[in-house]
């Protein structure tokens, strides 16, 4: 599948709003793509808790692990799901709340450069072939929308915010991804 890129937004993809975003800093070109892994409850899949969660409306008294997260302000710009269906909560030339206190070569506030996509996984699960097959193909039309963006700056969330972030974790396989890169699909 093939993505195009109209007023910031995936084409393609389901649009669930989140309130959390603001305006990136004037002058502020878009040259970092960071992959994040989320699973909500932890290690568990499906279900409508990380749109609650993005659009703050994530229920603690649904699961014990919700009184911990349910008042984060956080989003991403995209989310890809376990079965691959993608859902955009932020346009791209916002700046969504992903990636924290955070830095990438010497730059602080990732949020105000990148672009953030969640997997839905966790660190010591692979992700699945419809995962790499979306995640490659939004990447190619972030990459083709966004000149400052390329393939040497694209990075998982450990390596902006090491020793707070692990994910995606030991299982994604970044060789694989980097290859589906360089594919037309």
């Amino acid at each position: 599948m093939d993505y195009t890129i109209d007023s910031g937004w995936l084409a393609a993809a389901r649009h669930c709003l989140s309130p959390n975003h603001d305006e990136r800093p004037a002058g502020c070109d878009i040259d970092l793509l960071v992959i994040h892994g989320i699973s909500l409850p932890p290690g568990e899949f499906g279900g409508p808790w990380i749109d609650a969660l993005f659009c703050n409306a994530l229920d603690p008294a649904a699961h014990p692990y919700f009184r911990e997260v349910a008042g984060l302000r956080v989003s991403a710009h995209v989310l890809i799901r376990r079965d691959g269906d993608v859902v955009q909560y932020v346009p791209f030339e916002r700046r969504a709340w992903h990636a924290g206190l955070s830095c990438f070569a010497g730059r602080e506030r990732c949020n105000d450069f990148s672009i953030g996509i969640e997997l839905e996984g966790c660190d010591d699960q692979p992700y699945r072939d419809v995962q790499y097959t979306r995640l490659a193909a939004v990447t190619r039309a972030l990459l083709a929308a966004y000149p400052a963006l390329n393939v040497e700056r694209i990075v998982g969330h450990s390596d902006i915010a090491p020793g707070r972030k692990t994910d995606p974790g030991p299982g994604f396989d970044w060789p694989r991804f980097r290859a589906l890169l360089h594919v037309n699909t």
